[in-house]
């Protein structure tokens, strides 16, 4: 299943047991010996929620949050029958995540994630810096200097607004050296934007333990409020990506993000483990 291009595997663990789910996802998402993906997720049930999610990154590696992984979980789950709600509650390594289901013709098209509330303190990303938030700060990768805002939204983000267009960054190179800046000693996702105007950003994503994707929910999510916090854009923002585009509002006063966007089904299969 995929969000906008950012694909991942799902397991059905109500039915299917994962004895090293780590090392699947590595097996299973390469894209040339194995089914090919941004990584695994699994569908469990959960004793807080309705379904809890468990996210691996294409390396093996934890993940806490993924915000179009996440939307593939709604349609996943009531498209197999799983729940017959339309309004779901999802636990993650993040924290609990409210869905809201669109269905048309007895499928779910779209979904809107109850993303909860950005955390800029250092502690939180986190970030070795010695200030208490990261908004705006200069930060040197690869004798570079760059101006980064950090956020977390269940996950660490550190995003960076250009002039230059991103989509003619060499994001192979720069990318592994921002996720592995002395500055972030549990590693960081990175999002490289142009604002175009005040309600519309354009995105490119290094994403922690998978490189660049097509899409990242929880970096449109971060890039958005970025944006905002900086007076770049207003708190209703167009996020494109290069898989396609995603709605992110925040709602300042109350400090809650949502996420809106699609959620696809490619195919169905079996594999010999």
């Amino acid at each position: 299943m995929h969000g906008i291009g950012n694909d991942y595997i799902y397991v059905n663990c109500f039915e299917e047991r994962v004895e090293n789910p780590s090392e699947l996802a590595v097996r299973l998402s390469d894209r040339h010996f194995g089914i090919g993906s941004d990584g695994l997720i699994l569908i469990r049930p959960s004793k807080t929620a309705d379904f809890e999610m468990e996210m691996y990154n294409a390396d093996g590696s934890r993940g806490e949050m993924c915000g179009n992984g996440i939307r593939c979980v709604g349609k996943y789950v009531y498209d197999r029958g799983l729940t017959d709600k339309t309004r779901i509650l999802v636990e993650t390594l993040g924290g609990v995540r409210q869905l809201d289901l669109t269905v048309e013709q007895g499928t779910v098209s779209l979904v809107r994630v109850d993303m909860g509330s950005p955390e800029f303190a250092v502690e939180k990303i986190p970030a070795a810096v010695d200030v208490k938030e990261v908004i705006c700060q200069p930060m040197t990768v690869n004798g570079a200097k760059y101006a980064v805002t950090c956020v977390s939204m269940g996950n660490p983000h550190c995003v960076t607004f250009l002039d230059e267009d991103v989509t003619g960054l060499a994001l192979g190179e720069i990318g592994p050296a921002f996720e592995r800046h002395a500055w972030f000693p549990q590693r960081i996702n990175t999002e490289f934007v142009n604002v175009l105007d005040g309600q519309t950003i354009r995105m490119r994503v290094w994403e922690r333990g998978s490189g660049e994707t097509m899409a990242c929910g929880t970096g449109a999510c971060a890039a958005a409020v970025a944006a905002a916090v900086n007076g770049l854009c207003g708190e209703d923002v167009t996020v494109r990506l290069l898989g396609g585009e995603l709605n992110v509002k925040w709602d300042r006063k109350a400090n809650q993000v949502f996420l809106t966007g699609p959620a696809e089904t490619v195919f169905e299969g079996e594999i010999s483990l």
